[in-house]
């Protein structure tokens, strides 16, 4: 039986996870031709000693704006050495979620070992610039998920590192490149917005079938062996994947897939091998989707995971009759017939459930029910719990 071990490590179709990983940034981008142009005019002064710029990047998950940032930021840094030092910095506002820690990530960037503790916000403003201009250095921020900083604290953060060379001689110190899955735009004060600029805005639609096909291309380029896969298996993932259009998909199905074939003892994937990884896959839900909720549809959301942790499916009756139960369980009043209806529509149009008409249950008529066919709804009971919990002090 000590056969098995022959599996460990035998290479017969994956040779580089690494490429499949979601962080893994490539060398270059595909799939995005459109949007890397447009940021680049925007940018189109970043060269310049005395000038700073911004953008706003927002899309769906799974649509390659970090990618496209990380990949923009890194090739103006190496192509534009001569005529200006730029460095760039990715900080992910999930991890980093105040003023303080953003701050604090920025500066020991420059300088590790500053000594940051007991220095105001705006003393850090300060010595980040100074180091940037005595070093004669630009610095690119690319502020992740910035909406979590803004749900937490504001806009302060923004103002600030926007207005960061105002009323000072000399040349600019920092850009800001911001990312969000949502639209922020109504959660920017004006001043934000003037500084940022209103143009300054790309929207990321999900990526279309040939892009994820390019994007399939270039990652079994880069971690499989040569004969392993064919156009056709490439084609069957774009495909499978362009249901949700989230270029993390192929990557799943990718690895997913060649490891089905190392697992059968095969050098090659067929097609089998993609569709049982397809026929399993269930839709993951950002944090970020389930916190950006108003509270009571987190409230509906959480009746309604409960209910279909034990069915397929419920009516929308059961749902409201649910949903009271659960204000009753944090002090709540319900909110009206019609109220809770436009609620099923918001998290019908956010992809968290799914909605049709049928008979009613051991009754006359026609009623609509709902059910999660692509989502485990014990995966978000334990979200919803806690951010209810942490609105309402519990």
């Amino acid at each position: 039986m000590a056969g098995y071990l022959d599996r460990i490590g035998a290479g017969l179709v994956l040779k580089n996870v690494e490429p499949l990983s979601f962080d893994y940034i490539p060398l270059e981008l595909v799939g995005r031709d459109d949007k890397i142009l447009d940021l680049a005019s925007i940018f189109s002064t970043i060269i310049s000693p005395e000038t700073s710029c911004n953008a706003l990047i927002t899309g769906p998950v799974g649509s390659g704006k970090t990618a496209l940032a990380k990949v923009f930021a890194k090739d103006i840094k190496d192509n534009y050495s001569r005529k200006r030092k730029i460095s760039y910095l990715h900080i992910n506002c999930r991890n980093h979620s105040t003023t303080t820690q953003v701050l604090h990530r920025i500066i020991t960037s420059l300088e590790p070992r500053y000594p940051v503790r007991g220095l105001s916000s705006s003393e850090i403003l300060s010595s980040i610039r100074t180091i940037l201009r005595n070093s004669n250095k630009h610095l690119l921020v690319i502020l992740d998920e910035v909406n979590y900083i803004l749900r937490k604290e504001g806009n302060d953060i923004l103002y600030n590192l926007l207005r960061i060379d105002e009323d000072k001689d000399g040349q600019g110190t920092i850009s800001l490149i911001l990312i969000s899955q949502e639209e922020i735009l109504n959660s920017l004060e004006g001043a934000v917005i003037s500084r940022l600029g209103a143009g300054n805005h790309l929207r990321f639609s999900s990526y279309g079938r040939d892009g994820l096909f390019e994007i399939a291309k270039q990652r079994a380029e880069l971690s499989l062996f040569e004969d392993s896969y064919s156009d056709q298996i490439l084609n069957l993932i774009a495909d499978s994947a362009s249901t949700m259009g989230d270029a993390r998909n192929v990557l799943h199905l990718i690895e997913g897939a060649a490891k089905n074939a190392e697992k059968e003892g095969r050098k090659n994937i067929i097609p089998e091998d993609v569709q049982s990884i397809s026929s399993k896959e269930v839709k993951a839900v950002e944090p970020h989707t389930i916190d950006s909720l108003r509270p009571h549809t987190q409230l509906l959301l959480l009746a309604i995971c409960r209910r279909l942790k034990k069915e397929s499916e419920m009516t929308s009756g059961d749902a409201e009759q649910l949903y009271q139960v659960v204000c009753e369980e944090y002090n709540q009043s319900p909110k009206g017939h019609t109220t809770l209806w436009k609620y099923l529509k918001d998290l019908e149009l956010k992809d968290l459930l799914t909605s049709k008409y049928g008979a009613v249950p051991q009754g006359r008529g026609r009623t609509q029910i709902l059910s999660m066919p692509n989502i485990l709804p014990s995966d978000l009971i334990k979200r919803l719990e806690s951010s209810l919990n942490r609105q309402y002090g519990i």
